[in-house]
């Protein structure tokens, strides 16, 4: 690229200016990188009066740059990630600045993923699966054991994928993302069907992954909801699974590789298994005619309710409030959808104001249309994938092995004698 210094008129009308190869190197980065920053939103550019190279403000570069140095200079334990993708705050969360819910409620998943992504939203966005990573992975995931659970086929499916993708390699923006739209789609298309070919629909990613969750003939409505509730998950900032994706892309790790992390974590009983206790704990209320009996038995056992509680959440979870909307007047939907507001009703009455979240409205969906205790765990994976990818997209473009926080080592005081 052709740089040339900034001019005295560009000084004058906004502050020192820098150029792309002094911009970088105050911040530590390629200049390639720079640029990452401005479509990420985190610095602006102008070009000179001669159109032959971009300037950016001193002062912005130099705050970046101190944000960048508070990063690397924060205590062991404390880890602090730069994202411009998802920000939550006073109850609410956005992605790319815009509130989440309603752009879940506007656009399709494909699209808020390509939002996520890019930061332009593709009207009309399809995900198609590769035929060649789409039978590897149905070979693989045919291969287990009848008793394996949704996590362990798509960790299957995504491994799978990897073998059979010459380019997985490159970490180019592009090549990622032309990884990111077929793997998606074949990690739905390698889960076994529930429902017969016929309703495998009209190639939206709802509708596809609709046959592996339920024998249920789907209606519009229905799929819109399932629809929604993949828009909603799609990020969440930096859960543990997403962290975990980080960590493997900060090694730069290849995309299916960071996925297969983020799957690993989810896997953890605190973080994926809560939209089968939730579903669990409905179909009892159903069974049993009522919430207060079965959370008794929860209280008395010392468990805590699952689909309830969020740290993030004062109230009630946003995207539970944006689901529980959208399941009012759908017939299938109404007695767990009245099972839930019960169960809250009656954990309401102890005082500690805890308030649903979104595994507790997931488990709505999967009970009201007879989809499996797992298929919330299903939704969720499906629909993170989108955002996991975003992430790693984001840490290709940091510091290599930035997310290395130094051990406190407590045991005995070296040296010590040999065993």
């Amino acid at each position: 690229m052709n740089e040339h210094p900034p001019r005295a008129d560009d000084q004058a009308a906004g502050g020192r200016r820098l150029t792309t190869r002094e911009a970088a190197e105050q911040l530590g980065v390629k200049p390639a990188t720079v640029y990452a920053y401005v479509s990420r939103g985190q610095l602006t550019s102008r070009r000179d009066a001669v159109g032959r190279g971009s300037t950016f403000d001193a002062h912005e570069v130099e705050a970046l740059a101190r944000r960048s140095r508070r990063e690397a200079a924060a205590p062991a334990g404390e880890l602090s990630v730069r994202t411009a993708l998802t920000a939550i705050e006073s109850d609410r969360y956005y992605f790319r600045g815009v509130d989440a819910v309603e752009l879940a409620t506007a656009f399709r998943y494909e699209e808020v993923a390509e939002w996520l992504w890019t930061g332009t939203v593709h009207r009309g966005a399809r995900f198609t699966a590769p035929p060649e990573l789409l039978a590897a992975a149905r070979r693989a995931v045919a291969a287990l054991p009848d008793h394996s659970g949704p996590i362990d086929r798509l960790r299957v499916a995504v491994a799978a994928a990897a073998v059979v993708d010459p380019l997985r390699f490159d970490l180019s923006e592009q090549a990622v993302l032309g990884s990111a739209r077929g793997l998606i789609p074949t990690l739905v298309g390698a889960l076994p069907e529930a429902a017969p070919a016929q309703w495998r629909g009209d190639g939206r990613l709802a509708r596809q992954l609709w046959s592996r969750l339920t024998a249920q003939d789907p209606d519009p409505d229905t799929l819109a909801v399932l629809d929604l509730a993949l828009a909603l998950l799609v990020d969440h900032d930096l859960a543990a699974s997403t962290l975990a994706v980080r960590v493997a892309a900060s090694a730069r790790a290849h995309p299916y590789a960071a996925v297969s992390a983020g799957l690993g974590a989810l896997e953890g009983p605190l973080h994926g298994a809560a939209g089968r206790l939730a579903h669990r704990m409905l179909a009892e209320v159903l069974e049993r005619g009522g919430a207060a009996p079965v959370v008794a038995e929860y209280l008395r056992a010392g468990r805590r309710l699952p689909g309830f509680g969020h740290r993030l959440y004062q109230r009630e979870d946003p995207r539970a409030t944006a689901l529980f909307a959208r399941l009012e007047g759908l017939s299938q939907a109404g007695p767990a959808l009245a099972a839930a507001r019960e169960v809250a009703a009656v954990a309401a009455r102890d005082g500690r104001g805890l308030h649903a979240n979104v595994d507790l409205a997931l488990a709505v969906v999967t009970t009201a249309f007879g989809m499996p205790a797992e298929a919330g765990e299903t939704v969720f994976a499906v629909a993170r994938t989108a955002g996991w990818i975003a992430h790693a997209l984001e840490e290709y473009q940091e510091r290599p092995l930035r997310m290395r926080p130094t051990g406190h080592y407590t045991g005995p005081r070296p040296p010590q004698p040999l065993p």
